[in-house]
């Protein structure tokens, strides 16, 4: 078995602990599947900049950009909040985005059966959810120039930040939501905003033009953005496959992940382009809830997440086995704290890692 080089970067805040569940995992998948997970630890967000004075040092950066995949905790906290903003803690993951030419953030949004009554919409609205955002990752109005402020005097000042984009930014990731809509349910919606912007009216024109050619037989529509954040909170079932750019899918990524009871619950994937010769991605995994200080070792933060074996290294099997013991543990009844709900057994970070593994032991024998 060809080794698996895995980053480790834990980060701030419960990125720590719930990074502890995750390596249980994966000591138990190569000590007993023969997976060949090596796996290696740096800093990133506070962490580096107490270390290093930096969000992620060069060196690290050079470790990531080795590995086959990176795991990613969290980042940032009230501790960091004076910090020079090029060194806030946010920029380690901004670093490595944009350094992997990490373009493309997949974000799915699934209701287990078990938590339909989490979330705050009507349990039919969101029961049986599965849909997959997909967010334009390294330009738009993040990383677009000009983006400064200017003291215009008198006590004024200016901000601006650009949104711009080029046509092959939109090709390419308008072809990654066609492709993953044909193993899905064969749909794809678009969201922009053409009514008031020009980068939109380019999105809409662009996306349409790679469906004619070359995804025809894919279903498409286009929706404006801010209509398509009303509709995931009306109907959000009607959707499969949302190809957005890096500002609106960062925002309706987060509605959709509350749609299932819980940002804790969710994982997140943000993937570069295939390699000319050995097809592999550079790729960085990531669970989507935040640092969330508060609850730092309390044992409330909820440790799941799955996407890299599906998406780094194909282990389809091992996968959907991992899901499998996820949902099998929810239906046990039990919750951390972050989806606790009536009825149910309260459990910390270590005894809900465990009880997945036990699971996944079981379906793996």
């Amino acid at each position: 078995m060809a080794s698996r080089k895995l980053l480790l970067l834990p980060g701030d805040g419960i990125g720590p602990e719930a990074m502890v569940e995750v390596v249980k995992i994966i000591d138990w998948m190569n000590g007993h599947l023969g997976s060949g997970f090596e796996t290696s630890e740096g800093l990133v967000g506070g962490a580096a900049y107490d270390a290093h004075g930096v969000a992620i040092s060069d060196e690290d950066m050079v470790r990531a950009m080795a590995a086959d995949a990176v795991l990613f905790g969290a980042v940032g906290g009230p501790k960091w909040d004076d910090v020079p903003y090029d060194a806030r803690p946010e920029a380690g993951l901004l670093r490595l985005r944009k350094d992997m030419e990490l373009f493309a953030n997949l974000r799915p949004a699934i209701c287990y059966p078990a938590l339909a009554d989490s979330s705050s919409l009507r349990h039919d609205v969101v029961e049986g959810l599965d849909i997959l955002i997909v967010r334009e990752l390294t330009g738009g109005v993040y990383f677009g120039e000009p983006k400064e402020i200017t003291d215009l005097g008198n006590g004024q000042k200016r901000a601006v930040d650009t949104q711009v984009y080029d046509t092959f930014e939109i090709e390419r990731i308008s072809r990654m939501a066609f492709d993953l809509a044909k193993t899905r349910r064969n749909k794809v919606t678009s969201m922009e905003k053409r009514n008031v912007m020009v980068s939109g009216v380019l999105w809409n024109e662009v996306v349409t033009n790679v469906h004619a050619n070359e995804y025809a037989d894919v279903e498409l529509e286009h929706m404006l953005a801010d209509a398509g954040g009303m509709q995931l909170v009306r109907w959000p079932k009607q959707f499969d496959v949302i190809v957005t750019d890096n500002l609106f899918g960062d925002m309706l990524s987060d509605v959709a992940a509350m749609l299932t009871g819980s940002l804790g619950m969710l994982p997140s994937a943000s993937l570069g382009a295939p390699d000319p010769v050995t097809g592999a991605r550079k790729a960085l995994y990531e669970p989507v809830h935040g640092s969330a200080p508060d609850i730092a070792g309390t044992g409330a933060a909820n440790p799941i997440v799955a996407m890299c074996m599906r998406y780094s290294f194909d282990m389809i099997d091992h996968a959907d086995r991992l899901e499998k013991a996820i949902a099998t543990v929810l239906e046990q009844g039990l919750r951390t704290g972050d989806i606790m709900s009536e009825g149910m057994t309260q459990v910390g970070t270590t005894e809900m890692g465990d009880a997945v593994l036990a699971e996944f032991q079981k379906l793996s024998a």
